[in-house]
């Protein structure tokens, strides 16, 4: 494959696709466009990019292939503007972006040919320097091809452009698509929000709440800790979506309500055994909607030194650690060390090395 690719926005998804592209096709020229200079050239040093573009607009009509990973509000923008412009005839345009069915409307006003895509991956760092060429392995990657004849064969391009990505690819339609993933992770994100919202407001009538919330609540809120620009604009581009999956929410809510109310005890039970049902059912540290965590709980005694001996015991093995945080550490009681790798392959090496040169018990939930 020997093309220009323009990439367009180079955060952490997109200089992490202009990484995946160069290992697969090294041959393909990959010019970068965002808006920041500083991280144009920040993405000209580290050598993501072969190519910083003046403007987007003389870029976009010397590209191939458009690829836009900018948030979804920025890449309607920019797609008014591909409208206007003397495009090449066989250019391919796709995006990145957490919602498809309003992008996918508004490249249908354009001639030029659209695959709406979304890479499933993410990362707790963000911006051109947490570039990752491994951030898609074995991640869902989620086309929307349209029904136009030179659709598939631009697909076809598309998988084999990103092949580098080592994803798993998954054809779906827009709307579908919208649909699961406001379910799977938008739905979730708000109520994640909702959760540390309430919280913080009922912490004021209890000031000790705070501290009691550092266990289990904090995990259960992670995924709240996100980017409040970028869900601004997802919410907004699925809105008929999130409002309905909210009112079957609230729906929920009432129910339990209700069960509390008449004091209905078989009716609150199978209210939880069925969700225990569902959620073991669950695949364990499979990239979907939500990012996998790749956590490690590691029973330790509480002796000085441990901290640093499980962590040098993983750094001679060359593993990253992303996060690490001490549960629990009292007098003559084993504290808990949680451990956040960057993925699974990392995960399993961890449990290896720490097992072999420790006994100290290891478990992964």
């Amino acid at each position: 494959m020997d093309q220009h690719v323009l990439i367009t926005g180079l955060g952490l998804i997109g200089a992490s696709l202009a990484r995946c592209i160069r290992r697969a096709h090294p041959q393909c020229t990959l010019i970068g466009w965002d808006r920041s200079e500083t991280t144009r050239t920040t993405a000209i040093e580290k050598g993501i990019i072969q190519k910083a573009a003046a403007d987007f607009q003389t870029a976009a009509t010397e590209a191939d292939i458009i690829v836009f990973a900018t948030p979804v509000s920025v890449t309607l923008e920019y797609l008014k503007e591909l409208c206007r412009l003397p495009l090449k005839p066989s250019v391919i345009v796709t995006d990145a972006g957490s919602t498809k069915t309003v992008i996918s409307e508004a490249a249908a006003a354009c001639s030029f040919t659209f695959i709406g895509g979304h890479p499933m991956a993410g990362s707790h760092k963000s911006g051109v320097n947490a570039a990752d060429e491994d951030l898609f392995e074995n991640a869902y990657y989620i086309f929307t091809p349209g029904a136009e004849d030179n659709d598939q064969a631009a697909l076809e391009t598309l998988k084999e452009l990103f092949s580098g990505t080592r994803a798993k690819y998954v054809e779906l339609s827009a709307q579908e698509h919208d649909e699961i993933t406001g379910m799977l992770s938008h739905l979730p994100h708000i109520i994640a929000a909702g959760l540390v919202t309430q919280a913080d407001v009922f912490n004021q009538e209890h000031p000790r709440a705070k501290q009691l919330a550092a266990g289990g609540f904090r995990d259960i809120t992670r995924i709240a800790s996100s980017d409040p620009q970028m869900w601004t604009d997802i919410l907004l581009s699925n809105r008929e979506t999130l409002m309905s999956q909210l009112t079957i929410w609230q729906e929920q809510m009432s129910k339990i309500q209700r069960l509390l109310i008449h004091r209905d005890h078989d009716g609150i039970y199978d209210f939880f055994d069925h969700a225990r049902d569902t959620r073991d059912r669950l695949p364990v540290h499979k990239n979907g909607a939500i990012p996998a965590f790749y956590d490690l709980y590691v029973d330790v005694p509480d002796v000085p030194g441990v901290v640093a001996e499980v962590t040098g015991l993983l750094g001679e093995a060359a593993l990253s650690i992303i996060n690490l945080k001490i549960q629990e550490t009292r007098e003559d009681i084993n504290g808990v060390l949680q451990i956040t790798f960057k993925n699974e392959r990392d995960l399993k090496a961890g449990v290896a090395c720490l097992e072999t040169h420790t006994d100290y018990p290891c478990r992964l939930k």
